[in-house]
């Protein structure tokens, strides 16, 4: 049985890919998976070394982080990836060499992101001081139809996204509640 997926958090800078992906890779670990996580920052200094940000750059970026997944996916390994990922074509062709895809869209408006933005990268993009930042003055193509949506503008807490994707995780058989977890959740039902 093949118990590898990936779990691909695309979504504009400061969305909250990375901290949902962190809530859920402990979830997962505790309920018996092997979990990778794949922050995009983290690839960029290390696997992705000396990329820019021209699109042809992003792309290759996205595709070896797809290359990766693909590999801990075969392997039953859980591949959390959580990556701006501009170009829904790209996603689009990571998804399909993976398989066992499952794409979250991370999203809050552009005024919420650089209201939280600690480094002040938004603010610098809307003022014409910083080129190519995705969604500001380069495109960002939202998924058309992600398995999951987490609306991190307040609307739900980081916790309550994580339980959003693992419900859809066991929706779709990729993971299952731990059994004294599941027999706590049937005698409150």
């Amino acid at each position: 049985m093949t118990t590898g997926f990936t779990i691909w958090f695309t979504g504009l800078s400061g969305a909250g890919k990375s901290t949902i992906a962190h809530l859920l890779e402990r979830e997962l670990r505790d309920r018996g998976h092997r979990v990778e996580v794949l922050d995009g920052d983290v690839v960029r200094t290390h696997l992705s070394k000396g990329l820019g940000f021209s699109k042809e750059d992003r792309d290759t970026n996205i595709r070896r982080i797809g290359w990766v997944c693909e590999v801990l996916t075969r392997n039953d390994v859980v591949a959390i990836a959580a990556a701006i990922s501009p170009y829904r074509e790209i996603r689009d062709e990571v998804r399909a060499g993976v398989g066992r895809f499952v794409e979250v869209y991370v999203t809050a408006p552009i005024e919420v992101l650089a209201e939280r933005d600690p480094k002040g990268l938004y603010r610098k993009a809307l003022a014409g001081e910083l080129p190519n930042f995705t969604g500001v003055s380069d495109p960002y193509e939202p998924p058309l139809a992600p398995e999951v949506v987490c609306h991190t503008d307040g609307q739900e807490t980081p916790d309550q996204s994580a339980a959003k994707v693992l419900d859809r995780l066991e929706e779709l058989g990729y993971s299952r509640r731990p059994v004294a977890e599941a027999a706590q959740a049937g005698r409150s039902a």
